[in-house]
């Protein structure tokens, strides 16, 4: 590159995410960053260097490099490595065109890939049975994905076995980051020799620093699979650009390196830094420029030979209105890819296109979940942000990454804040696509489900955890078996994709009550109420409730000295049971459900051991669904919205016993329907007038008492039995909201 292009890209600080994480859309936490340091006219450049290796690796150059390094090594290969490193002209021939597939450049190119016969097969194709039935009739676009998908991990599992064991395509080394109390493995593996991965990270890395020739440069780490190339990275720059400072923080630290000791740690990094990162960077920032000076935030550094943890400042964490919008310039948008890798349709939004990250609000305002790290600030300090201000950064959003796409990544999402957006997209009419994690309580109601969707809502994800009411009272998740169900039928009906998070293992659960859940989330899929699910074996947390006191809660934990890592704690569970074999039964009888089949199926055939007979009826959510929400009761400060369209008028003669009067027919169409009611004439000139008030596009809102009193103020008596009438009703049904 130019002197010129080299000089103007100088930047104050250099923020990287290191591999790996996602393929196909950017961790948010560096575009968070850049727009607060953007409002303070901090110069700052932005990797995703995952994403940036995995181009280079998956290349016509970088795999023609791979086999000839993999064809200089004499390694004793399986029949499947031994048939890819056969067809690697194949692979070398059409890798190109299979990332700009996956990119969305080239789609044309589904047809060829679904007719046979031009991807390279190896091992992962041998699933091609099942998935053809998992999948159902895909169309063209997502089966040429999933084959792509396929043809990748094949690569994958060669690179791993011949070249980089540690490579994955979402995760590095992760194991050495893992409940790692002591650095010494981790330690050790950096003054190992460099992996091949790591010489592609390391030149990119270089390229941009000489570029950029930032003063301090901040390494993003979400989770332990990116912490190897992190610290290989960061030494990296320690040795090279001796004038560069380096810092850490992201999700790793702020939750395992709360305790961190070990002062082998800061040959690596200048400064750790915990919990929100825009207060301390910032300091950090006037720190290395001011020497006189040293004033920061929540962070580790090295005084006269020792870790020292530092919070010596007198400033506030910046409100949330406070940090600007998130900023995804510098980033290589165009070039993620879009896979598709399993049949689960909530994992296929977390790797399926480009989604703009966005957080509703600050921490949880539920915030009481015992498994939960509540202790922590990024849970327990609660901030929502204005719904005009989140939808003017989505409409922000919109203009700089032409995306209109976006992920609510809040720990869960509060339903009063959500339906304040939902109103504001909405009266904005943008269209817009958007989808966010939940609690299933009661605040659901159909006609909030309703509007979620109007606005662009297609999916949420809410933990159901362990599907027995004695646990969910155990947890503190303030909801029960049967409220769940409502909400889920609730969001399902509106046509809002639901995914269930679900727990087993939890400490003193029962086998009764392992298999008595399986049937609550057997009858839930039966049903059609739940769309996906994913169940995951109980981890205990240091900073959760159960790991903070685990003798409350019937478990005895096995503690080591911690001068590293310290999150994830092993225990013994006073029952004694091995809540380890029941894993594969319950995964696989989920997989089966999610496809509507096997529901028929004893729970026993799930497992190859023998288990009780569950208790819970076979009709036990059926009949929770059965009492319906009621529509004779609205509460005085209810919203009244109308999101449907703009009536036609026809005015007639009604007569009855020689009496005559004239009616209104008010005729209204929607995407998918006409519909009409005829109401008197009077009322139907009122109910015109009110539904254009009420009228989503307006910025005023009306309460139902409102509503009530211009009812009265027409004239009109008893407006209870109007507001319960069979007109109404109907309205009810196509865009009439009572929220």
């Amino acid at each position: 590159m130019c002197n010129f292009a080299k000089t103007f890209l100088l930047k104050d600080i250099l923020l990287i995410t290191p591999p790996f994480t996602q393929l196909n859309t950017p961790y948010p936490a560096t575009a968070y960053l850049k727009g607060f340091l953007n409002t303070k006219n901090i110069t700052s450049f932005q990797m995703d260097l995952g994403i940036e290796v995995i181009l280079e690796l998956f290349s016509k150059k970088g795999l023609t490099e791979i086999f000839d390094a993999v064809a200089n090594k004499e390694l004793d290969m399986t029949l499947n490595s031994e048939r890819i490193m056969a067809l690697q002209d194949e692979y070398v021939k059409t890798i190109d065109s299979v990332i700009e597939f996956l990119q969305g450049k080239n789609p044309t190119l589904a047809r060829q890939i679904c007719s046979g016969n031009f991807l390279p097969e190896a091992s992962r194709f041998e699933q091609l049975d099942d998935m053809d039935w998992a999948f159902g009739s895909m169309g063209m676009q997502d089966k040429g994905k999933h084959l792509a998908t396929l043809y990748l991990e094949d690569l994958s599992d060669f690179i791993v076995e011949c070249v980089d064991e540690n490579f994955g395509f979402s995760r590095y080394a992760e194991r050495l980051g893992r409940s790692a109390n002591s650095f010494d493995e981790l330690y050790t593996s950096l003054k190992g020799e460099i992996t091949y991965i790591d010489n592609i990270t390391l030149k990119i890395l270089v390229q941009k620093i000489e570029q950029t020739k930032p003063k301090l440069v901040c390494f993003s780490v979400p989770f332990p699979g990116n912490l190897y190339s992190a610290f290989r990275c960061a030494k990296y720059v320690k040795n090279h650009f001796p004038d560069t400072k380096v810092s850490m923080g992201g999700g790793f630290p702020n939750t395992e390196l709360r305790d961190l000791k070990d002062t082998r740690v800061f040959e690596f990094f200048d400064y750790i830094t915990l919990d929100d990162g825009e207060l301390p960077i910032e300091l950090l920032l006037k720190t290395i420029q001011v020497t006189e000076s040293i004033e920061v935030k929540r962070t580790f550094l090295m005084e006269n030979g020792e870790v020292v943890y530092k919070n010596n400042t007198s400033r506030h964490d910046y409100k949330q209105s406070e940090v600007g919008t998130p900023d995804y310039s510098d980033l290589l948008l165009d070039k993620y890819i879009s896979v598709i890798e399993i049949a689960n349709p909530m994992h296929s939004l977390w790797s399926d296109g480009h989604w703009n990250k966005l957080t509703m609000a600050h921490g949880c305002y539920w915030g009481k979940c015992t498994f939960c790290d509540i202790s922590l600030d990024y849970i327990k300090v609660y901030e929502p942000i204005h719904a005009k201000i989140l939808v003017d950064r989505m409409e922000e959003l919109i203009t700089q990454t032409r995306e209109n796409g976006f992920h609510f990544v809040d720990e869960a999402a509060p339903p009063a804040l959500m339906r304040e957006v939902a109103l504001e997209i909405l009266r904005r009419n943008l269209t817009v696509t958007w989808w966010t994690n939940i609690r299933f309580e009661k605040s659901f109601t159909s006609d909030l489900c309703v509007l979620l969707k109007s606005s662009g809502c297609i999916a949420v994800s809410g933990g159901l955890e362990v599907a027995s009411d004695r646990l969910l009272e155990l947890i503190k998740k303030g909801v029960t078996v049967e409220q769940v169900a409502k909400v889920t039928r609730n969001f399902t009906e509106s046509g809002i994709m639901v995914h269930a998070y679900l727990m087993y293992g939890y400490p003193t659960q029962t086998i009764q009550e392992t298999i008595d859940s399986l049937e609550m989330v057997r009858q839930m899929f039966e049903l059609g109420i739940l769309q996906s699910g994913f169940w995951h074996q109980f981890a205990m947390t240091a900073h959760s409730p159960v790991g903070m006191n685990p003798e409350e809660f019937g478990v005895t934990p096995q503690l080591n000295d911690i001068t590293f890592a310290n999150n994830d704690i092993q225990f013994k569970d006073k029952t004694g049971i091995n809540h380890d074999k029941f894993s594969f039964g319950l995964k696989k009888s989920l997989f089966n459900y999610m496809h509507g089949i096997c529901f028929e199926y004893p729970l026993q055939d799930w497992f190859d051991f023998k288990i009780p007979n569950t208790k819970i009826d076979s009709n036990f959510i059926y009949d929770c669904l059965q009492e319906e929400e009621s529509q004779l009761q609205t509460k005085p400060n209810a919203k009244i919205i109308w999101i449907g369209g703009k009536p036609s008028v026809e005015i007639f003669t009604k007569s009855k016993k020689g009496n005559s009067w004239e009616m209104m027919k008010l005729i209204f169409h929607d995407k998918r329907e006409t519909f009409n009611i005829s109401v008197e004439k009077e009322k139907g000139e009122w109910l015109v007038l009110l539904l254009n008030k009420i009228h989503i596009a307006n910025d005023k809102r009306m309460n139902y008492q409102e509503v009530k009193t211009d009812y009265d103020n027409f004239g009109f008596e008893e407006f209870e039995l109007f507001w319960y009438s069979k007109p109404i009703f109907a309205l009810r049904e196509y865009g009439l909201l009572v929220l």
